[in-house]
């Protein structure tokens, strides 16, 4: 038996699940046929999880290719071939030609080789659709390698772009399982205090924090040596960048000729104290004539949220 130009051993139909089991050079790919229970309004548009391609562009694969790997060094994602910009279902004539075409060029170009499954769906027309489901990798980067280069691409908004080298080191740490909190330093525990943090423990916990809590949050390792975490939340945080600069401008904005701000400061050291040093910041500068639905101290919470983001 022949499927294209595979042989029997190259394919194995699953009964129970309708699905193909399509092997190509030891790598495993799934592709099940679907009948005219599709729903194409799951597929019209473009988001940061699906991405349309009218066709299977095959003198420029990079073309899509880039999205499997955005999608693998995300959250996942859906590659639909056959629907135009215009969401208009074209459909794929050759669909056994198509499906084996965007296996090969995936094991070949895509590096790891990420978890995929391809599904052929049937509209009520008879136009046929490929799908291409990429999971979310856990061995990131996911590379694209060809045309001489080699990328990562991540998803931003609808499009998958080249991710930056801040990106890219996020992926490095992700695919070691990892964070920039955890990793280590060569600053020494005992050089540093961590009086602020201590008080805020007593605060939240009505209770003295003990030594060995330094460890088991993260803060240092069994050899005394600081993890980015633990040099963030020291009272002298020997971290540079560890800043938070405030203004207040007078008006809405700084358009209008009104450019003038009329309050400015630059915090240094550790998170708590940068949190603490804005939130004074801001109630210095919140004005009392306030619309009474405006609760001041939601103000504050909104502050220290958007401190942690950034930080995070």
């Amino acid at each position: 038996m022949f499927i294209g130009n595979r042989t029997a051993d190259d394919w194995n139909w699953d009964c129970r699940s309708g699905l193909f089991n399509y092997r190509i050079f030891g790598a495993r790919i799934k592709i099940r046929k679907r009948g005219a229970d599709l729903k194409l309004s799951e597929f019209l548009g473009e988001t940061t999880e699906y991405d349309k391609k009218q066709e299977v562009e095959m003198r420029k694969p990079k073309s899509w290719l880039k999205s499997v790997s955005a999608f693998a060094n995300g959250n996942g994602g859906v590659l639909i071939f056959g629907i135009a910009d215009d969401d208009t279902v074209i459909g794929i004539e050759d669909i056994k030609n198509a499906s084996e075409f965007v296996s090969q060029k995936i094991k070949e170009r895509i590096d790891p080789f990420p978890e995929v499954t391809m599904q052929i769906q049937s509209t009520e027309d008879g136009k046929n659709l490929l799908i291409v489901e990429v999971m979310k990798g856990q061995e990131t980067p996911y590379y694209y390698h060809g045309d001489g280069s080699t990328e990562a691409f991540i998803r931003l908004g609808n499009e998958s772009v080249a991710a930056n080298a801040a990106e890219l080191k996020r992926l490095v740490l992700r695919g070691k399982n990892t964070s920039f909190d955890s990793l280590m330093t060569e600053y020494d525990f005992k050089d540093f205090s961590f009086s602020k943090l201590r008080e805020r423990f007593m605060e939240w916990n009505r209770a003295s924090m003990p030594e060995k809590s330094f460890e088991s949050f993260g803060i240092v390792n069994d050899k005394g040596k600081l993890t980015n975490a633990g040099a963030l939340l020291a009272d002298n945080c020997p971290i540079r960048y560890s800043r938070l600069f405030c203004t207040h401008w007078n008006g809405l904005d700084k358009s209008g000729g009104q450019i003038d701000a009329l309050d400015s400061a630059e915090y240094s050291g550790s998170l708590i104290i940068l949190l603490e040093e804005g939130v004074r910041f801001v109630k210095r500068n919140m004005k009392t004539l306030w619309k009474k639905q405006l609760i001041p101290e939601l103000k504050c919470r909104i502050f220290v949220n958007g401190v942690f983001l950034k930080v995070l």
